[in-house]
């Protein structure tokens, strides 16, 4: 899909989406009760239809309304295995394959995109430890084996994914876990996020110290119901339109939200304010948009950038190619960003998605006040199907087209 964007007064008033991060966990935990929860506010992104699919293949049994889900839960130990299909979700991919380590049977976990080529060498270390079975090939990856509770070293600065992973999972052993955390802690409001889920669902995890997590085996999830809040990562996209001349409001996000990416609203008042320095460690996925607004208003330099590599693109390198388009100067580095103030222009060329959400939706803030024609736009859909019919009543003159 294509969508073609003229210079548009963007404003109006608008209900930020639900969490996609919050209804991972909250779905996730439902499906390991004993009984029917009830999830409310829930959007379908691929990334949400992806984790709902791992969890029928768990074998929980799911019931779709138009934004809410009643699962009834199954029990992860007596699961047959089968195949995990996670399309492109690097959370579904990383919190589900602890899951599946529960049971003795074989699990696949497929996918496609640049899912197979994220880091997940933390998990063949720990299979490898445990006595598993852990094959990585061209059908995806295959486990076999059963988890056992114990001490667990996990880096915690490639992603926080691999941490929930585990604490999704320790909690059903029969014998309690201990998390070590090496290395810099990165995204630790994640963490904090799935430990918030599980309480709710009447599981505890406890920080013994800043490096450790102790997770007392022998758990259950209890069924709940309970409604998805709104969305920072997604909000920050809207709320940019607001640096660039736009007047929109966003509705519906939670003042005291544990989500890191809350943080945008501090940086966007001082990307107004003149060249700053933003460590995104905590808050990678703002990347995109915050690279894109310092290009139009007075450059920034970003820190904490060297992870973006290995997400759905290489957004770093991805941003600064689409971002000269418009007259952008850019420079990447190992750790470092630096957004050049640049005078801002039309782009002559077609800007490219990379099959990236982020890239898509940032792109379409500065093409606001440009104008411009972005290929791949259905990558969307990843995280906020809707996302073109939301500006488009804000009052955004933006046309879609199939390219076929």
């Amino acid at each position: 899909m294509t969508v073609k964007i003229k210079p548009s007064q963007v404003k109006g008033t608008v209900n930020a989406p639900a969490s996609k991060s919050m209804a991972h966990r909250l779905l996730i935990c439902a499906g390991l009760a004993e009984g029917k929860s009830e999830i409310n506010n829930v959007a379908y992104s691929e990334d949400i239809l992806a984790t709902l699919d791992c969890l029928s293949s768990m074998g929980a049994k799911i019931e779709k309304g138009e934004d809410f889900v009643i699962i009834e839960g199954a029990s992860p130990l007596s699961s047959k295995g089968g195949t995990y299909k996670c399309r492109e979700s690097g959370s579904t991919l990383r919190f589900f394959i602890p899951i599946a380590m529960l049971s003795c049977e074989r699990s696949l976990f497929t996918g496609y995109g640049r899912l197979m080529e994220r880091p997940m060498e933390i998990y063949e270390k720990i299979a490898q430890e445990k006595g598993l079975s852990y094959e990585k090939n061209s059908d995806g990856i295959s486990i076999v084996g059963r988890l056992t509770p114990g001490s667990f070293s996990v880096p915690a600065n490639i992603s926080s994914q691999f941490i929930s992973g585990l604490l999704f999972a320790l909690p059903l052993c029969e014998g309690d876990s201990e998390i070590e955390l090496t290395g810099n802690i990165e995204s630790r409001s994640y963490i904090d996020m799935t430990i918030d889920a599980m309480m709710l669902f009447g599981v505890k995890i406890i920080w013994k110290n800043e490096k450790t997590l102790y997770i007392k085996g022998g758990q259950k999830y209890l069924p709940q119901s309970f409604a998805v809040e709104g969305d920072y990562s997604n909000a920050a996209f809207l709320d940019g339109f607001n640096l660039l001349g736009g007047e929109v409001t966003v509705k519906g996000l939670k003042p005291d939200s544990l989500q890191g990416d809350k943080i945008y609203k501090e940086y966007y008042e001082l990307l107004k304010k003149g060249f700053p320095t933003l460590d995104i460690r905590n808050c990678p996925d703002l990347a995109p948009i915050l690279m894109t607004l310092a290009a139009a208003l007075n450059g920034a330099v970003l820190t904490g950038t060297k992870r973006l590599k290995i997400k759905e693109s290489d957004r770093g390198l991805v941003m600064k190619e689409e971002l000269s388009k418009f007259g952008a100067d850019i420079e990447v580095h190992e750790d470092e960003i630096i957004i050049h103030k640049s005078e801002i222009r039309k782009p002559e060329e077609v800007l490219y998605s990379h099959n990236d959400h982020r890239v898509v939706m940032s792109l379409s803030v500065l093409c606001s006040i440009t104008g411009g024609e972005i290929s791949g736009a259905e990558a969307v859909k990843k995280s906020y199907p809707d996302f073109f019919v939301k500006v488009k009543s804000l009052g955004m003159e933006a046309n879609t087209y199939d390219n076929n």
